[in-house]
């Protein structure tokens, strides 16, 4: 390489570092700036983590607290007193309160309380689902079997085993009102469908022996 080159050379690398020295000049502050969002970024989804676990937590302890009272109305007193501002919090004391005041004898609130829940549109749809199948159970001394099979059959769509139990469901409205052959043709569509769980089937066989028919062999499609 000749000398003219090598000073050619040199004075391109020159001009390179001069353009590279220019730029992070003007625009360095750009990168500082990512890079500072990067570690923010990464600072706040820890502290959020970290907040969201001990409320959790938090929430944990007071839930329990009430439970821990002696009688079914006092848990109820206590769990309303529980406060929470999360949607899956708001459903989970909503269900407890239901269950206390089931035992306490009061089915009329827990349904109340659960169809409350069910009609929260900001809750996701399984919690409402959840809530409106057991409501429905509950209300099985005051609301008639057609009102409740109606219930149920609005509930049939989604997961197998949702869908399935509220079959269930509606094959005993159907034996509440003595129509036998109606009942077991919602009991033989479970036993044959091929997602049916082992317990599910093992009911719907005994309902179905109960109601004078052989249980079908394992298998075996009745229709």
């Amino acid at each position: 390489m000749s000398d003219t080159d090598s000073f050619i050379d040199e004075v391109t690398e020159e001009v390179r570092r001069d353009r590279l020295f220019a730029l992070i000049k003007r625009y360095g502050w750009i990168a500082i700036l990512i890079v500072l969002v990067i570690v923010g970024g990464a600072a706040w989804r820890e502290y959020s983590r970290a907040t969201q676990t001990r409320q959790a937590q938090d929430l944990g302890e007071a839930l329990l607290a009430a439970l821990d009272q002696d009688t079914p109305e006092a848990r109820v007193a206590a769990l309303d007193a529980v406060a929470v501002d999360t949607t899956g919090g708001r459903a989970l004391r909503a269900f407890l309160k239901a269950s206390e005041a089931a035992e306490a004898g009061d089915s009329a609130a827990a349904a109340d309380a659960l169809e409350a829940l069910a009609g929260e549109q900001d809750l996701p749809m399984v919690y409402r689902r959840v809530a409106s199948f057991k409501a429905l159970g509950l209300q099985a001394g005051t609301m008639s079997p057609a009102d409740r099979r109606a219930g149920y059959e609005a509930l049939q769509g989604g997961a197998a085993d949702f869908r399935l139990l509220a079959q269930e469901q509606i094959a005993l409205t159907y034996i509440e009102e003595g129509d036998a052959e109606a009942a077991l043709e919602e009991l033989r569509a479970i036993q044959s469908d091929a997602e049916v769980s082992a317990g599910l089937r093992r009911r719907v066989t005994q309902l179905i022996v109960a109601l004078g028919e052989p249980a079908a062999a394992p298998g075996t499609d009745n229709g």
